[in-house]
């Protein structure tokens, strides 16, 4: 079994950032995953792994508890009243039981907030799917976890065989630790500021204060406290528009697409143009958007992205990401060309991250008003038109409790842009789950056409000579079709939503 990630008892300068920001409801942090499956899940040995999981993870019974006028990120603290049927439930879907009915009820799943009271985490297993199939929805806070920390929770009940036998169940956690922590005294308290200002970044000093108050003094400023105010200053400086002339909307209106492209044929796409897998998906997620803006009747050159990057150590807690934004070229050009400008905008993103990372920006907004941070947090996401996250899963079959895992659709947080699209490869397959805001995105189905598109054309680079010809005809094919529907003003090419293999 696998070693459950590690948590500390205070949240982490991001997490408690997060945790504030969702005082906004656009800025919700809810991460949600669908896992599709081969048969039914069996409810009751489920429940059993949870139930042992929660006894093993520390995190799965804890609540958030606030510190005094929030000077210092709250505590996670045991909840004495944690009730497991509160978080792990049984519902079915009504015939026919298709994906797009399992999307549906995902989507409105981890629209619905959490009771901030409770732990900040549930499972849903759902039968009905047709074709015998079964599904599980996942839904945590981010604060409880990442997507690597997810995946780590999850070996707590995946299995690397279909008839693996249940693991024992630990004893129960002795009563005299789960009750709550009493509220800190003045004195703590005041140490607990002192303790928390000593491990913040070097942002936080008064040196640095006094530079973001005024920057004309930088360059007297000694080198890495110069490069790290410069960096939060670009990033909370930076007031541009996000570029697409028809995801101008925002809403909080959801709706969740799915696709999945061959893993090894992208990985090989990838290091045939001198890239890594992550740049290969952002690069024809920008081909899809700009194909879209061009159906649309709306050409644009370039759009903002942003991507999670992570920076787990062995060391790392429940979070470890950091988020950088780039321009990407949505123009029509040569798909090896697309790839080479992303390839060095990323470069670029990522060392502009490391001197102004998101710790270091979370340890600014700490202190800040909330008020004041969720108008600076929804001001900066105005500058971005989608969103990109990369996670990596098992490379070879899981199942849950002698059901085979056959897709996972992760669902990625908007907070502001106009869609998310992550990725989690699983068994020699990109999964992806296209998160949309409908006020912005008008036509969800045609922009994941252009995914598939996109995805088909990259992935040809790294296929043989006869296939990848073949492909590159489906791929144009279908993108011609998205196109003249769209410009036609007949209605967008569908597919079907009966759950794939």
């Amino acid at each position: 079994m696998a070693r459950p990630p590690q948590f500390d008892a205070r949240m982490s300068e991001p997490e408690s950032l997060m945790w504030r920001l969702e005082k906004d409801p656009y800025l919700s942090s809810t991460v949600a995953n669908i896992t599709v499956l081969d048969t039914a899940v069996d409810f009751d040995r489920f429940r059993f792994r949870l139930e042992r999981a929660s006894r093993i993870v520390p995190r799965l019974r804890q609540r958030v508890q606030p510190t005094p006028v929030s000077l210092t990120p709250p505590l996670w603290v045991d909840d004495p009243e944690f009730d497991l049927d509160y978080h792990v439930r049984h519902v079915a879907l009504p015939e026919p039981g298709t994906l797009r009915q399992l999307c549906d009820l995902a989507t409105l799943i981890a629209a619905d907030p959490f009771d901030r009271t409770r732990p900040l985490w549930a499972f849903f297993v759902v039968d009905g799917l047709e074709g015998g199939q079964g599904a599980v929805i996942q839904k945590l806070h981010h604060t409880v976890a990442d997507g690597e920390g997810s995946l780590r929770l999850s070996m707590q009940f995946i299995d690397l065989t279909r008839d693996a036998e249940d693991p024992p169940m630990p004893p129960v956690p002795e009563p005299g630790e789960a009750e709550p922590a009493p509220p800190p005294s003045a004195a703590e308290t005041v140490r607990n500021i002192v303790a928390g200002s000593l491990r913040m970044p070097i942002g936080i000093s008064r040196q640095y204060r006094d530079l973001l108050a005024d920057p004309t003094q930088i360059p007297t400023a000694g080198a890495t406290l110069a490069r790290t105010v410069k960096g939060v200053i670009s990033q909370l400086s930076d007031v541009e528009s996000a570029h697409s002339p028809v995801w101008t909307q925002r809403s909080l209106k959801r709706r969740l697409e799915t696709l999945r492209s061959p893993l090894d044929e992208t990985k090989a796409a990838a290091k045939k143009l001198g890239g890594t897998l992550n740049t290969a998906f952002i690069c024809a997620a920008a081909a899809a958007a700009g194909d879209y803006h061009r159906a649309v009747g709306a050409p644009v050159e370039q759009l903002r992205a942003s991507m999670a990057i992570s920076t787990r150590t062995k060391e790392s807690g429940s979070n470890a990401f950091s988020l950088a934004r780039l321009l990407v070229p949505t123009g029509e050009m040569d798909m090896a060309e697309r790839f080479r400008l992303i390839h060095e905008a990323t470069t670029t993103a990522r060392e502009a991250s490391a001197t102004a990372g998101l710790e270091t920006i979370a340890a600014v907004a700490a202190t800040l008003p909330t008020s004041l941070v969720t108008r600076l947090a929804k001001s900066q996401a105005q500058t971005v038109d989608f969103a990109t996250s990369n996670v990596r899963a098992a490379d070879f079959p899981c199942y849950i409790v002698g059901a085979r895992i056959l897709a996972n659709y992760p669902v990625g947080p908007l907070a502001g842009v106009a869609f998310n699209l992550t990725l989690l490869s699983y068994d020699g397959s990109l999964d992806m789950g296209m998160n949309v805001d409908t006020a912005a995105v008008e036509d969800p189905e045609l922009l994941r056409t252009c995914m598939e598109s996109a995805f088909a054309e990259l992935g040809q680079l790294g296929q043989p000579a006869r296939r990848a010809a073949a492909v590159s005809s489906r791929a144009a094919g279908a993108r011609r079709r998205a196109t003249s529907a769209r410009r036609g003003g007949g209605p967008p090419p569908r597919r079907s939503t009966r759950a794939r293999d």
